[in-house]
């Protein structure tokens, strides 16, 4: 257990929020609520990130207010049903984890707040994401969008979002604790994995193992895990894991265990049996690409910058491996398709402005990949790297062996 996330942690998380935002008004966040499978069946319950930054709280439904220095929160309205089945929620405890000042019943709490706003005529809030997001397709928890409409009919609302993503871009010594334990328990889950894939008849049976090493380690999956054999490899998203490995596949394995709700994010690419001088010939190539961004990555760089030096880099290994002639931006898109690096943490693609130079104690992933559908090969290498003053990053995945079988 991880008793480094004291009270401290998250008053200080505050009272840094309360600096930034640099003007006088409350802040208010909401933690999300629990939502729906099918009848009255829910999904398990996922904090919001920004709540839990904030509390350190993992119940639904509880409002935090800062106000000044102190801050106080709300919780959820009563319901004697639920509390027969769920129990009752411990004021004291909340009250401990999270050091707040207070914490009030949904009345008492409201009022307090009205009086405040009335007052104030302002109030700052986390801009909340569209009820349906067309990027990802996804529904997004409604907590943040029926808190905001909520405010917006007592006061005039000003979006923090800003000052929060910049607060958790820099990673506190606590958090890349709790990214190394997830990258702890992900690995020793590959490194499982490695020992039996000759024995193994099918992607299910390499998520099987990974599942069971998670479930021990008292961690969950930070995103759907990806097994994908052969051509499989080169859905980037493909999480049907259900196909059978042949033998003369390479199977790409991407799984991250989450740790205190802080995210890992691991791809090793293995062979089963004797790889084909091909397959070598791709795998090394993407090593070679991971080495050079590992060499570009301090503080100060900037993402944009460092994705166009890959970019390159990239090309002329796709040239070299006979992909393609000439290097251009199209070209080595059709081989490698999505960005070297993104931020983690208590999101797997964590909040960032990509505009910003890297700093110490950012935590981004680094994983180049090459995806040949026609030959039916897809190689992906991904590591977790804490960028350092000056180069090279440390890498947190550095126990995990890099080869190929």
């Amino acid at each position: 257990d991880m008793s480094k996330f004291t009270s401290t942690f998250f008053i200080n998380n505050r009272l840094k929020l309360r600096t930034e935002v640099g003007n006088s008004h409350p802040i208010v966040v909401t933690a999300n609520g629990v939502l729906q499978r099918n009848g009255d069946v829910t999904y398990p319950f996922r904090q919001d990130s920004n709540f839990w930054y904030l509390t350190g709280i993992n119940e639904p439904d509880i409002v935090l207010v800062i106000d000044g220095n102190s801050s106080y929160l709300i919780a959820p309205p009563r319901n004697k049903s639920k509390e027969v089945f769920e129990g009752s929620l411990d004021f004291s405890s909340l009250q401990v984890l999270s050091g707040v000042d207070d914490v009030y019943s949904q009345k008492e709490g409201w009022q307090k707040l009205d009086t405040t706003l009335r007052g104030s005529g302002n109030v700052n809030t986390l801009g909340a994401p569209r009820l349906y997001e067309t990027t990802h397709g996804i529904y997004t928890n409604p907590a943040r969008l029926s808190l905001l409409k909520k405010l917006k009919s007592k006061a005039v609302v000003t979006d923090v979002r800003s000052q929060m993503v910049e607060l958790r871009m820099i990673k506190q010594p606590e958090e890349i604790e709790a990214i190394k334990m997830a990258v702890k328990v992900s690995v020793n889950a590959f490194d499982l994995v490695k020992s039996k894939i000759h024995l193994l008849k099918t992607e299910r049976d390499i998520q099987r193992i990974i599942d069971k090493e998670f479930i021990e380690q008292n961690t969950v999956h930070a995103y759907s895990p990806i097994v994908g054999s052969g051509k499989n490899a080169c859905t980037l998203h493909y999480v049907n894991n259900s196909d059978n490995l042949q033998p003369n596949n390479l199977v790409l394995i991407d799984a991250g265990a989450e740790y205190y709700n802080y995210a890992s994010d691991i791809t090793r690419t293995y062979a089963r049996g004797e790889p084909t001088k091909r397959q070598h010939e791709v795998y090394d190539k993407v090593s070679q690409v991971q080495d050079f961004a590992f060499s570009q990555l301090k503080a100060g760089t900037t993402i944009k910058n460092y994705e166009k030096l890959i970019e390159q880099f990239m090309g002329e290994k796709l040239v070299e491996l006979r992909l393609i002639k000439t290097i251009n931006r199209q070209n080595v898109r059709k081989y490698f398709p999505h960005a070297t690096s993104h931020h983690l943490g208590l999101d797997t693609h964590d909040v960032a402005k990509y505009d910003l130079p890297l700093a110490t104690n950012m935590v981004i992933t680094v994983e180049p990949g090459i995806y040949i559908p026609e030959e039916s090969i897809g190689v992906r290498i991904e590591d977790d790297v804490v960028i350092k003053p000056s180069g090279p990053p440390e890498i947190l995945s550095k126990s995990l062996s890099r080869e190929l079988y």
